[in-house]
């Protein structure tokens, strides 16, 4: 049994933040400059009242209508988040009542950033591979904003908040391939990284169990730059994080390339963690990839954290970037510190349903299987 994906689909929230506004509450920036920065020229904000399983059903109601599948069809349910509804109960257990999933089918929180799609990908092959699922609905859903002092530029021009689901299926073939590339679709091989270390570089202070969150904590501090946090919200140690990310993707990508025996060129398609411009134009240029092969999808949408890969993905397919049988290489890296890279090779049939926004994209309008 082999895993494969089989379809993408992902839902963003109806508020939006634009580069315009951002600069007219930070007086010292202006829009180009935010875009220039960044890459990105507006933000989708989950409302007050929206939290990570509400957009997580979203966007698997989405990939149901495609027809790729059904909440009947899944026995494992993965959710990657770091803004739970609950510190208890695990918020999948909350979708899986929500989509209608089977009592009988596996369900689990793991707490990753923006690697966490990539370590998704990983579990979800370990799953069906070892015959303990066939189909595992791998969810990263997230709402940063929450994490976020609005006085705080640093992060806030940013940050965007999102769900993506992808279906990941077992297929059975008859032998296996002499090499990566041939017979059927894969997904890996994987490279992961994990380096504690940085840590305190991309990290929310206060409110766990380590240090729990007190009246005084809610006091606003102005640093050197003029970012205003609290001990409670989401603090980025900007040049340490670029340090750590030039440091370990480009030899994240050499590990995965030497797994999967290929090289540089043999890749047709590469899509990392949508950062930010500036930390993806030096990688691009640092690793020698082609402006061609190198797939951005964030302008609109923004930083969305472990989301923005499978968004890039099924970007990238509707585009007609990414067609059957290409080989593409993804990366994820980010708060922990942690990483992870892989190879998959985009399969003949995979479904990308209509996101959850109107202006997005249309619905395959196929009709799921009985």
């Amino acid at each position: 049994m082999r895993a494969q994906i089989k379809a993408v689909s992902y839902y963003l929230p109806e508020q939006t933040v634009s580069n315009e506004q951002l600069a007219a509450e930070f007086r010292n920036w202006s829009a180009e400059r935010i875009s220039k920065k960044t890459g990105i020229d507006q933000r989708h904000i989950a409302a007050d009242h929206q939290c990570a399983s509400d957009m997580a059903v979203k966007a698997a109601e989405d990939l149901f209508q495609s027809g790729a599948c059904g909440p009947e069809d899944i026995d494992y349910l993965l959710l990657c988040t770091q803004s739970p509804d609950y510190f208890i109960p695990t918020t999948a257990c909350l979708v899986q009542d929500r989509l209608g999933i089977s009592r009988e089918s596996g369900g689990l929180d793991f707490n990753l950033g923006c690697s966490g799609y990539v370590y998704g990908l990983g579990l979800a092959q370990g799953l069906i591979e070892t015959g303990q699922a066939e189909n595992v609905l791998l969810i990263t859903s997230e709402t940063y904003s929450k994490h976020i002092h609005p006085q705080d530029k640093s992060v806030r021009t940013l940050f965007g908040d999102a769900a993506a689901a992808t279906l990941v299926s077992g297929k059975q073939v008859p032998g296996e391939p002499k090499h990566y590339g041939q017979g059927e679709p894969l997904i890996g091989p994987f490279v992961y990284g994990t380096d504690g270390s940085g840590a305190e570089n991309l990290i929310v202070p206060v409110g766990g169990m380590r240090t729990r969150r007190l009246p005084d904590d809610a006091q606003p501090v102005c640093d050197s730059q003029g970012n205003i946090r609290t001990l409670a919200d989401l603090f980025m140690n900007g040049p340490e994080v670029l340090r750590f990310t030039l440091q370990v993707v480009p030899g994240a990508v050499r590990q995965v390339l030497e797994k999967a025996n290929l090289a540089l060129d043999d890749v047709d398609l590469f899509v990392f963690h949508q950062a930010n411009l500036y930390i993806l134009n030096h990688l691009r240029k640092k690793i020698h990839i082609p402006t061609a092969k190198f797939f951005l999808a964030m302008r609109d949408c923004g930083n969305t954290v472990s989301c923005t890969i499978p968004i890039a993905l099924r970007r990238a397919s509707d585009e007609g970037r990414l067609t059957a049988g290409q080989k593409v290489l993804i990366v994820g890296f980010g708060a922990g510190y942690s990483w992870a890279a892989a190879m998959i090779r985009w399969p003949e049939a995979a479904r990308t349903a209509a996101p959850g926004i109107a202006a997005a994209g249309s619905s395959s309008g196929k009709k799921k299987k009985s």
